[in-house]
């Protein structure tokens, strides 16, 4: 293992997901065990800008395991998007000693990693974290499968009320670009329909199906809609719909919001965690650069940063046609 890197910086940037202080403490500690130095990089590229870097040790992510969001916080740079915002951050890398860095984030992040490499020749090496999971490259980002919990923890306790009072329930879950999210907890909650970017049911044929359960003996309907989805303009104008036209259920709408991206990460984010941030490092240490840390076959592999933002995470077919026959 080459030991021409002696100081390695860790991050997180875009939005947060539970997972990421796993990931963050696996890189120190992975850092410690090679006798590499190790600095957290504050808020992200902005925090890269400033100069806001703290020493860490194996002691300095004690108790973070088990913790939901980033104890390095993160941010949005609009700075680092500029040359002059670039150059600033690569003199206080230097100026820090600081030889190479971890990104844990999403596409955003991976793609001003990739501008830096290619204008400084900077080692680089990203983490996937977003709990979307719509990064190629890796069957699981962090925090997805935390999230998938924590929304079918919320749907089980919709759907009681839903039961209790003949209610329509719409609920929308992140997913601006795929429905991972939405198909996944969908099935998971025994949802009477999934609807998500990838497959437009359209109008008419929501309002059959609904009709079906209807029909079949359901009191009660609950309805995922990824946020991305195209049917309506959003999740209350479908709702108005549903009920103009079905006037024989109450229909509700639940937006879970942020609520999806809080929480302890499960067991399966921390052990994902533990084991990027230990490809992370010691992949920077073999000479490798320009690259995200992902899961493919149990196995931790390397996809090209530029692969891993300009390719697209596909959803499962399977799952779709699961869901319809679940729908009966």
């Amino acid at each position: 293992m080459q030991q021409k890197i002696k100081k390695i910086g860790v991050m997180t940037s875009g939005g947060d997901a539970p997972g990421m202080n796993a990931a963050i403490r696996s890189v120190v500690r992975t850092c410690a065990f090679h006798n590499i130095e190790c600095y957290g990089i504050y808020r992200g590229y902005e925090g890269m800008i400033e100069g806001d870097f703290v020493k860490m040790n194996a002691r300095s992510v004690k108790g973070i395991i088990n913790k939901g969001g980033t104890v390095l916080k993160t941010a949005r740079s609009k700075a680092f998007r500029t040359k002059a915002g670039r150059a600033k951050a690569f003199e206080k890398l230097k100026s820090e000693g600081i030889d190479a860095y971890v990104v844990i984030g999403g596409d955003g992040s991976f793609t001003g990693a990739m501008v830096f490499n290619e204008e400084y020749n900077f080692p680089v090496i990203g983490i996937p974290g977003t709990i979307d999971n719509d990064i190629y490259g890796t069957t699981h980002t962090l925090g997805y499968d935390t999230t998938l919990n924590t929304v079918v923890d919320a749907i089980d306790k919709i759907r009681d009320t839903a039961s209790s009072h003949n209610r329509l329930f719409f609920i929308e879950v992140m997913g601006r670009d795929v429905g991972h999210i939405a198909l996944n907890t969908g099935v998971g909650a025994g949802a009477e329909e999934i609807l998500i970017p990838e497959e437009d049911l359209g109008l008419d044929r929501l309002l059959e199906s609904l009709r079906r359960s209807k029909q079949s003996g359901k009191s009660s309907s609950i309805v995922v809609v990824a946020e991305g989805d195209k049917i309506g303009k959003n999740v209350f104008e479908l709702a108005d719909y549903v009920e103009e036209n079905m006037t024989e259920y109450e229909v509700r709408v639940s937006v879970l919001g942020h609520m999806q991206r809080g929480g302890s990460p499960s067991c399966f984010d921390r052990v994902l965690a533990s084991r990027m941030g230990v490809k992370a490092v010691e992949s920077l240490l073999e000479g490798k650069s320009n690259y995200m840390v992902g899961l493919k076959n149990d196995v931790m592999d390397l996809t090209p940063l530029n692969k891993a933002i300009k390719g697209r995470s596909k959803i499962n077919m399977e799952l779709i046609r699961v869901s319809d026959i679940m729908t009966v």
